[in-house]
């Protein structure tokens, strides 16, 4: 958005006004025109001076689209790790602990958003393209040598599914929640809502594929792989091909100093941020270990094949709902209610008996852990005041909060055992997960205070 610019001078009534309105138009009329320069195009309301979001139409949808495809080879990914920390413990790395494979998802999970760190700040700088190709390139050929990894061969699926597919997804995490808000302002929420839906469908679709394929006979896990990869390449180059930019780079960059010494004074951004982090560290409890809970409970083999495709299905619901809902309450609410629901859901774990038990897990647990992630974005842009700042604010935040993905679960690996000690993860990550609910009350408040 055009910021109002003073006018030199005392000014009073209509000439005054006047004035000031020729400069906003002036100014807005500089910002078209640079974008028009760099191929970006993009419109101004001459009644007011500033930039007109689309709020639609074909162009705006593509971008959600595409982003939405990103968002199904990256978070879909990394929430599908609950297969791999099955098949890891119990046939394919069976002389590694739980604790030691839940490294590989984690470090996954942390790389994803705190890349977001670097990516956030290249993205408010016009990179947003090199960082969509080139992620997706990594992710691409680190699926493809991973299908070389041989048994108890840890090391690579650490180097290639840990370290390359969590790098690549990261660098297109941030663009592809970011560029939203180019097409989008009153109804951003819902287009984000739908954008991170895509996480979900992929965390659907992959643990159906790969459970499927690979207890077929003759394919193993090297063919399985590459098939998982070529379908991966498809889908990202369409989603790559879709995002366009919109809007031109910001024209005064802070540098990250001047960043965290601006954002360590603003109590809403620091506190929000501490929930992120918190709520990280139990979120990935269900999601890397439902299906491994559902095998050790003695329940039937397919049947817990199909546990983290309800939770995963479950969470496209909650996302997609969380951005309808914002029509009637506020995205601080959301927020808080999806911490409350996930850390209950969590304490569930201490009563897992039946089928229907993982069921009810996997459909609350996937529902309001949707409504989270879906909030993420808008609350970050809540206690943003610039726009032009969201993208370095959410690379901030994420990488803060990637720290509770790194640790939570080896941390809950290493609670659990080899003998399968429930009780112990569930409280853990049920207690940070409540906890974080109250931060996301407090910034609520704060922000209210704020006039918001």
């Amino acid at each position: 958005m055009i910021q109002d610019a003073g006018v030199p001078g005392v000014q009073t009534g209509k000439c005054a006004e006047r004035e000031d309105q020729q400069c906003r138009t002036a100014k807005a009329d500089q910002v078209v025109s640079k974008a028009e320069d760099a191929g970006l195009v993009y419109e101004k309301d001459p009644a007011i001076g500033s930039v007109v979001y689309p709020e639609g139409g074909l162009r705006a949808w593509g971008v959600v689209f595409g982003a939405f495809l990103t968002q199904f080879c990256s978070y879909g990914y990394l929430n599908s790790f609950g297969v791999y920390q099955d098949y890891y413990t119990r046939v394919y790395m069976t002389t590694y602990s739980p604790s030691i494979i839940s490294w590989i998802g984690s470090l996954n999970g942390f790389l994803i958003i705190s890349t977001g760190l670097v990516g956030g700040r290249l993205y408010d700088r016009g990179h947003c393209l090199f960082l969509l190709y080139g992620g997706a390139f990594l992710v691409i050929v680190s699926l493809f040598v991973l299908s070389f990894a041989k048994p108890n061969q840890l090391y690579l699926a650490f180097i290639c599914q840990g370290i390359g597919v969590g790098l690549g997804g990261g660098m297109t995490y941030v663009p592809s929640l970011a560029i939203v808000s180019h097409y989008f302002d009153k109804r951003r929420s819902l287009a984000t809502s739908i954008v991170t839906a895509g996480s979900s469908l992929g965390s659907t679709v992959t643990p159906i594929m790969i459970n499927n394929l690979i207890a077929k006979p003759g394919l193993g896990f090297a063919t399985v792989t590459r098939i998982h990869a070529g379908l991966i390449t498809a889908i990202l180059l369409v989603g790559c091909i879709l995002m366009r930019p919109r809007l031109p780079p910001a024209e005064n960059h802070q540098n990250l100093k001047q960043c965290l010494r601006k954002f360590s004074k603003d109590w809403a951004y620091i506190v929000l941020t501490a929930g992120f982090a918190l709520f990280n560290w139990g979120f990935f409890f269900p999601i890397f270990y439902l299906q491994l809970a559902a095998t050790t409970h003695g329940l039937d083999k397919t049947f817990a094949f199909y546990s983290l495709v309800i939770l995963n299905a479950c969470s496209s619901v909650g996302r997609i709902s969380c951005g309808l809902a914002t029509r009637a309450t506020k995205i601080e609410h959301l927020a808080v209610a999806s911490a409350i629901g996930c850390g209950t859901i969590i304490f569930a774990f201490l009563s897992i008996e039946s089928a229907a038990s993982i069921v009810l897990i996997g459909v609350f647990y996937g529902f309001f852990s949707g409504v989270f992630v879906a909030a993420m974005a808008p609350m970050t842009s809540l206690v943003t005041d610039d726009v032009a700042e969201l993208g370095i604010r959410l690379g901030i935040s994420f990488a803060c909060s990637g720290l509770g993905d790194l640790t939570g679960p080896p941390i809950i690996g290493a609670l659990l055992t080899e003998e399968y000690h429930w009780w112990r993860p569930a409280i853990f990550a049920g207690v940070n997960v409540l906890a974080a609910g109250v931060c996301f009350g407090a910034v609520g408040m704060m922000v209210g205070g704020r006039g918001k």
